[in-house]
């Protein structure tokens, strides 16, 4: 393509609204613009390194024997309602109502339109397993908008969703899957990890991972071991601790008094005591019932394992006024000791092995100290509810856990029955039973991925695209295109290479050569061909651009040199 043909408005500066790295290269370099908030246009540039990653995603998609599918964005708000999901997926749902008052949402995934059309058309198991998937644009009406392609209110997504008789043969079709993203990340060059993770609201609890590859920006933390493979979102990695069990004996309860001592810190200083040994009471709404929730000083309560741990549908943070009505205290004072008959009481396994502990008396600006549970207050059951600290051992038994940034590019579920159940989809058995569809739902963020490669390949002067979804191979300068030997060398040129079929951006545009180096850099392709001065006797620049290697060769050579280059690229 020759660049005074093509679309690509560099920027030289950087957009003040554009917060991290990627989203103002991705801006500068002429990739994408902004049409509205967490909405955008994917300029040429952008467009061919999303067909390269969407190239890779169908050739690993069909190498396990998926089938590429379209399913409509405009969704009938009567499958919604089948599954339960039209009023329990939230704002986020983006819902619109036509001229005869029928209302759709503009599809965020497609779960229910997949689970329809398999219950219409499929209901024998000689048919299973079976494995959809589409490449589409998706929508969901995000809060903030933020990172430009990161969280966006319209993003590009392959879903895909299988089907089968039994969950030996889900496992097996979950593997497969696995191992596909897995491929597809490393053929990206991305740099990634696997990590167990919760459903959030597409559901299903037999089994998810998350593919975070890691970035500094990343708006999730792994939890990782620093000898093993284990890797989990913060927010499931489990926590395998033996807690060490003090043999001080047990002292009196006594009340005193912490005016104006509400936080963990406060109480701590004031008391002179360590924050590990003070019991932090927090009130819990889950499913319209308060819960007192208890876990160590020096600890925080995770919501996502409350809420599984309880098998909850909502967890959430009780207001102010509900806790003073329930407890008679407000936050900062509140205790497990003497509670109102009724009160369910979960603490984490951490609560064990305190021993003349610190803990609020439910009455403001009082606490209790030498508190012992089990002698003072009755918990109800004990679950593994706090998050996970660096430090702690593994829950796989190798090494201890570190923490890494990362950002989200793949997920894949077991949802089990969760859909076909409330969907009545089923299909016929060998011994000519209705069972119901057992299901997995596998994404990939198209669009993310554009983003997340742009975050981890790029210097101080542009990108550095891995030549697999470069949007062209080779960057063809003629420095001066009224100097009529470096024009005929570079037409020559720009023929000859695409005989060996390689995509070039030709720039042949008038425009000053400090200028051109300029936009090269930005754009980041892996090879640049500069005619310049010695254009007249048949020698050109090279320049690699992930290492800065510069050479001169004859045109001769160029093509030669050229495939040594993309062989070791």
């Amino acid at each position: 393509m020759k660049q005074s043909k093509t679309f690509i408005p560099t920027l030289r500066e950087t957009p003040a609204d554009a917060e991290v790295k990627s989203h103002q290269l991705l801006l500068r370099a002429g990739f994408i613009r902004q049409n509205t908030s967490g909405v955008y246009s994917y300029l040429p540039l952008a467009r061919k390194v999303l067909s390269k990653i969407e190239n890779i995603v169908r050739e690993e998609m069909d190498a396990i024997g998926s089938n590429e599918i379209l399913m409509p964005a405009l969704q009938s708000a009567e499958l919604w309602e089948e599954s339960g999901r039209w009023e329990a997926y939230g704002p986020e749902l983006m819902r619109l109502t036509d001229r005869h008052n029928r209302q759709f949402a503009l599809g965020p995934t497609h779960e229910e339109v997949v689970t329809s059309l398999v219950r219409d058309e499929l209901k024998s198991y000689k048919k299973l397993p079976l494995t959809l998937y589409q490449i589409q644009t998706k929508f969901r009406d995000e809060k903030r908008p933020r990172f430009g392609l990161l969280r966006g209110r319209e993003f590009i997504m392959k879903d895909a969703y299988s089907f089968h008789a039994s969950y030996d043969s889900l496992d097996e079709t979950y593997n497969d899957m696995v191992q596909a993203y897995t491929n597809i990340f490393n053929r990206l060059g991305l740099n990634f990890r696997a990590v167990i993770a919760d459903s959030g609201s597409i559901g299903g609890t037999a089994g998810t991972h998350e593919f975070m590859v890691l970035s500094e920006i990343g708006e999730d933390t792994i939890a990782y071991s620093d000898s093993s493979d284990y890797a989990a979102n913060i927010e499931m990695a489990e926590v395998k601790v033996e807690y060490s069990h003090s043999d001080e004996d047990m002292k009196e309860l006594e009340k005193v008094a912490t005016p104006d001592q509400k936080t963990i810190e406060e109480v701590s200083a004031f008391l002179d005591i360590v924050s590990e040994n003070i019991i932090k009471t927090l009130v819990f709404k889950v499913d319209e019932e308060l819960v007192v929730v208890l876990c160590r000083g020096d600890h925080e309560v995770n919501d996502i394992k409350l809420k599984n741990a309880l098998g909850a549908t909502s967890v959430e943070l009780a207001e102010d006024a509900e806790i003073h009505e329930l407890l008679g205290s407000h936050i900062g004072s509140l205790g497990p000791i003497k509670l109102p008959i009724g009160v369910k009481v979960v603490a984490d396994h951490a609560i064990k092995s305190i021993r003349n502990g610190v803990a609020g008396a439910n009455e403001d600006g009082m606490h209790y100290i030498n508190v012992n549970p089990g002698r003072d207050f009755a918990i109800d059951r004990y679950e593994d509810i706090r998050f996970i600290q660096v430090g702690d051992p593994s829950p796989d038994g190798e090494g201890t856990i570190k923490f890494a940034e990362g950002i989200e590019v793949g997920h894949v579920f077991k949802l089990g029955t969760k859909y076909s159940d409330s969907m009545k989809a089923t299909f016929l058995d060998e011994n000519g039973r209705a069972q119901p569809f057992i299901m997995g739902c596998y994404g990939i963020g198209v669009s993310r991925i554009l983003s997340a490669v742009a975050e981890q390949c790029q210097d101080s002067y542009g990108f550095v695209w891995p030549k697999q979804i470069a949007p062209y191979d080779v960057h063809l300068i003629s420095v001066n295109p009224k100097d009529e030997a470096q024009l005929e060398l570079g037409e020559e040129l720009y023929k000859l290479l695409k005989s060996y079929r390689y995509d070039v951006l030709f720039d042949e545009r008038a425009e000053r050569a400090g200028v051109k180096f300029t936009d090269a850099d930005l754009i980041g392709l892996p090879v640049r061909i500069t005619v310049g001065k010695k254009a007249s006797e048949g020698i050109v620049e090279v320049k690699i651009r992930h290492s800065g290697e510069t050479f001169e060769c004859a045109k001769e050579e160029v093509v030669d040199r050229i495939n040594n280059i993309f062989q070791t690229l």
